[in-house]
């Protein structure tokens, strides 16, 4: 047991700790994000020294909702769908847009933003909202001569809030919510409420921290931006409407979400494919989508799935649950969880408190694992570290330099 909780404390502090002073490392070309590489390293480890292979292969592959490589592929298939949609400009063009119809006021450009990061966000997921928007919020501050802090805190505020409203909207709810196999339409039932109103005090406390930098006067410019493909942009945009609809309903027909994500985007990836071949083009913006796939949260969460799979097998997670107890589960499980997503980033705490929940008593589990899922999302307001978005969020500004520090 002891083994096995050192290497999983130096795990979680070797993630934190190089994503605050190594995030990368260049192999020539290639930059390598080193968080994933310590996952790896340290399930590796584990099952050398302190895991049964066959337990741990039995474990990965079974057919219930705790699978990590079914929630990967939900997660995998939906990100590819939303990227898809950028790299064809459409998210670019829709911010454009909706720009361009602001005339010289920050204030209501500070609330459409806010509303539109927010609708994006339930139909795609955090980190792409983060990666896909965020340079484009910078390049339109700077040709309209404002400060771009307010818009960068409320987008990053509006995505990490309002990915809580559906099951998709960040991977660790897909983790909590699939362990438990809750339904989409469940899931939503639950938290549409407490995404609501945490959502409405949100942008009523961001508003009152940035309406004197809102008062100067707003000048914008045209902003170039690569043709779209209209065409395109209706599949993709069909693709996805279809797919949310029929993860809506999955949970009547015991559809799995992840076979629902996959057929879809197996489609949209066909049906670009005859329409390159019809128009003699190459696929250009489908193979840069392949290369955009957030292909590394693969070994991570495999690797911080492996250490709890550890660490419940030597009754560390049963422990754990004893230590926060039966009662208030809701209060307990909320805020331990933001705490711990901070100590050891979302996703991991999200393996960790899937196991951890599967010991709380009956009456007080689904307390304990949706305020498991609210701490998830919202733990990231906290550091930098709470989040992978809160992580890539600070390394694009950091590459824009934009100061903004970890204090």
């Amino acid at each position: 047991m002891l083994l096995t909780i050192v290497i999983s404390v130096l795990t979680c502090l070797g993630v934190v700790l190089t994503s605050i002073f190594v995030p990368s490392i260049k192999l020539g070309k290639l930059k390598v994000n080193l968080y994933w590489v310590i996952s790896l390293i340290g399930a590796i480890i584990v099952l050398i020294f302190a895991l049964n292979i066959k337990q741990w292969w039995n474990a990965l592959t079974k057919s219930d909702g705790i699978n990590p490589i079914q929630i990967l592929i939900l997660f995998i298939s939906m990100s590819l769908i939303s990227i898809f949609l950028d790299e064809l400009g459409f998210f670019a063009h829709l911010a454009n847009w909706t720009l361009k119809r602001i005339k010289s006021s920050q204030t209501i450009l500070f609330i459409v933003l806010y509303i539109f990061v927010s609708l994006l966000t339930m139909f795609t997921s955090n980190d792409i909202i983060i990666l896909t928007l965020t340079p484009f919020i910078l390049f339109f501050c700077k040709h309209a001569k404002i400060s771009p802090i307010p818009y960068l805190v409320s987008e990053f505020i509006a995505a990490n809030t309002w990915s809580m409203i559906f099951i998709i909207g960040n991977p660790t709810n897909i983790y909590l919510a699939s362990s438990f196999n809750i339904t989409f339409i469940n899931y939503f039932k639950v938290m549409l409420v407490p995404t609501l109103l945490t959502g409405l005090v949100e942008f009523l406390i961001l508003f009152l921290l940035f309406h004197h930098k809102l008062k100067d006067p707003l000048q914008p410019s045209e902003v170039e931006l690569k043709k779209e493909n209209i065409p395109l942009t209706v599949i993709g945009l069909t693709v996805l409407g279809i797919c949310t609809i029929f993860l809506v309903i999955s949970g009547y027909f015991s559809i799995p979400m992840y076979l629902i994500s996959a057929i879809s985007l197996g489609i949209l990836a066909v049906l670009a494919l005859i329409y390159f071949a019809i128009e003699k083009k190459k696929p250009k913006e489908l193979l840069a989508t392949l290369k955009r796939g957030p292909y590394e949260i693969i070994p991570f969460v495999i690797g911080m799935f492996t250490l709890v799979l550890a660490l419940e097998q030597n009754g560390v997670t049963k422990s754990i649950a004893e230590f926060l107890g039966s009662g208030g589960s809701t209060f307990v499980y909320g805020y331990s969880s933001a705490l711990f997503a901070n100590l050891m980033n979302n996703i991991p705490m999200s393996v960790l408190y899937s196991s951890v929940c599967q010991f709380v008593p009956a009456s007080n589990r689904l307390g304990a694992i949706y305020s498991s899922i609210i701490g998830s999302n919202l733990g990231a307001f906290i550091s930098p570290l709470g989040a992978l978005a809160g992580i890539m969020w600070l390394s694009i500004l950091k590459k824009h330099e934009i100061k903004f520090s970890y204090l």
